[in-house]
């Protein structure tokens, strides 16, 4: 891949395509994503955002940005514990749906905003914590994305990352990379009617880069005390830093 091209699955192709094509895919599965994640992990991916939650160790008053936040799922559990959220994504549709279920499960208080998490609009220093669920792969630049994170916190805030990566476990790895390659495209394609989004979303996890790099990313943004914290053998892992 050269430096004028980005992954999009397994594909290199121009920073504003891919941005396009995400765009395009996120507005087709917006309205069964939560449905979907259901079904492609069994439920499993309401335990994995409850622990990285209870991470991030929300604080009453607290000013969060909860980035690729979309339909909610990570800045309700937030609110929860009190703190001023701002959900943001780059796509109005998922933030619509969003909007909608706060709207059903009465929960004021967020504020919802479009942003691109490379150009944020917001001004430096002014959040305590930056959280980001299953989004940064999907960011065409991710370097510029970390160093958004990293200049709209404040000084001691805390960056909170929760992504798929790679499992190390052998035997489970090989029936994992089985399972998402054959199953999940036609389990997308039965509950969303839409195979081509869910194959490139498995593919996306391909490309993200192993948990050694990408927290070598995170440092190299100006976080220090950088941890990563495998579930599954890393399969989804926590990725934290300090901006200090």
């Amino acid at each position: 891949m050269t430096n004028d091209t980005v992954s999009f699955g397994y594909e290199d192709v121009d920073p504003a395509e891919k941005t396009a094509r995400v765009g395009s895919v996120f507005s087709g599965v917006a309205a069964k994503y939560d449905i979907m994640n259901d079904a492609m992990s069994g439920g499993l991916h309401r335990v994995w955002k409850d622990r990285f939650v209870r991470a991030v160790k929300p604080q009453p008053g607290e000013q969060v940005l909860d980035m690729a936040g979309g339909t909610g799922d990570i800045a309700f559990r937030l609110a929860d514990a009190g703190a001023d959220v701002v959900v943001a994504d780059i796509n109005q549709d998922m933030l619509d749906v969003g909007i909608e279920r706060a709207m059903k499960r009465g929960i004021d208080g967020l504020v919802w905003s479009r942003q691109n998490a490379e150009e944020l609009s917001f001004t430096d220093r002014q959040f305590d914590a930056y959280t980001i669920a299953f989004g940064i792969r999907n960011v065409t630049r991710m370097d510029r994305a970390l160093a958004e994170a990293h200049r709209v916190l404040r000084y001691g805030g805390r960056f909170f990352c929760l992504e798929f990566s790679t499992t190390t476990w052998p035997g489970f790895k090989d029936v994992y990379d089985a399972y998402s390659h054959r199953m999940v495209p036609r389990i997308g394609k039965a509950v969303a009617g839409d195979e081509a989004s869910y194959r490139y979303l498995v593919e996306s996890i391909r490309r993200f880069p192993p948990m050694p790099e990408f927290e070598g990313m995170i440092r190299a943004a100006g976080f220090a005390r950088t941890r990563v914290e495998p579930i599954l053998g890393g399969l989804v892992a926590i990725h934290s830093g300090w901006k200090v």
